[in-house]
Parts: structure tokens; C-alpha cells; sequence
């Protein structure tokens, strides 16, 4: 759950502070409006990025996004007193590139892709959100993100199950 703030994050503190600068995603957090959907935004251009050096090295990235996001995570929300400040969107970045690792490179199913992962990790359906409230630090901030990914994962192949 993103907790509410009535503080703000300044840019300074997070430009000047190599942990916010990567848990704010390289300072889209710092947006005004929908800072998780510029993160998950963020993590889709990573994805692109790298998807030609093919799935083992992806899913390594994945794994290196994940364990270090939940120390990155939990840091900057340490640092700023208040758990999963809404600019901390490492973990959308992380939940996004995980989401993309299941779909083909064509644009439909990266924009489906996005859509469900966005709808899950906003609405979280159960077990998410009670996971998302009950699971302290980074990985706490982590595990609703994954989870979504997990979820709009699950209903992608689902549909191509369908569809196929």
C-alpha cells in the first residue's frame, strides 16, 4: 500500500542521495501525477532496452532488480521515515520488467502487458494487498508489485490459452 505523506520529497534530497535517486527511478518519482505509472513506464523502457540479449541474461537483470530493489526500497523509505512513499517506484520498475519478461516483443501484448500489471498493482486483489500491509521494509514495498506482475503474468497466458 502506498502509504499517504502530507510531506514532500524535494528533488535536491533526491538527486543528492544516490539511494532516492535510484529508488525514485532516476527521479521520475518526483512527478507530481502518477509517479508509479511514469515507474512502471520506466521499467517498460528498460525492458525494451534489453530484450535483444535474449531471456537468460533478462531474467538475470529481473533477479538483480528484485534483490537490489528490496534493499534500495527499504533504504529510502528508512531515510525518509514514512514506508513506500509514493516516489519510490523502484519496485514499479522491477514489477514491470518482470511483467514483460512473459510477452513476445510486439507492441499489443506490451501495452496489454502494462494495462494488467498498472490494474493489479492499483486495485490489489487478495493476497496482494494483504501481503502490501502486513510485510515490513523493502520487501514489503516490493511484494505487491511482484505479485501484480505475477497475477497480470498468470492472465496473459490465460488469454493466449484462449486465444491460441
Amino acid at each position: 500500500m502506498k502509504h499517504a505523506d502530507r510531506t514532500s520529497v524535494s528533488a535536491r534530497t533526491v538527486f543528492a542521495d544516490p539511494v532516492h535517486f535510484l529508488a525514485f527511478g532516476f527521479g521520475v518519482g518526483l512527478l507530481p501525477k502518477a509517479p508509479g505509472t511514469a515507474g512502471s513506464v520506466l521499467g517498460l523502457l528498460v525492458a525494451w532496452l534489453t530484450f535483444s540479449i535474449g531471456l537468460p541474461w533478462r531474467i538475470a537483470i529481473a533477479g538483480a532488480l528484485i534483490i537490489i530493489g528490496i534493499w534500495i526500497c527499504g533504504e529510502s523509505a528508512k531515510r525518509l521515515g514514512t514506508h513506500d512513499y509514493r516516489g519510490i517506484v523502484w519496485d514499479e520498475i522491477a514489477g514491470m520488467y518482470v511483467t514483460l519478461l512473459a510477452v513476445p516483443r510486439e507492441l499489443i501484448f506490451w501495452a496489454i502487458g502494462f494495462a494488467l500489471f498498472r490494474i493489479f498493482d492499483i486495485w490489489k486483489p487478495w493476497p496482494i494487498r494483504d501481503l502490501d500491509s502486513t510485510v515490513a521494509g523493502g520487501l514489503g514495498i516490493m511484494i505487491d508489485d511482484l505479485l501484480a506482475s505475477i497475477f497480470a503474468i498468470l492472465l496473459l497466458l490465460l488469454a493466449g490459452i484462449l486465444i491460441g
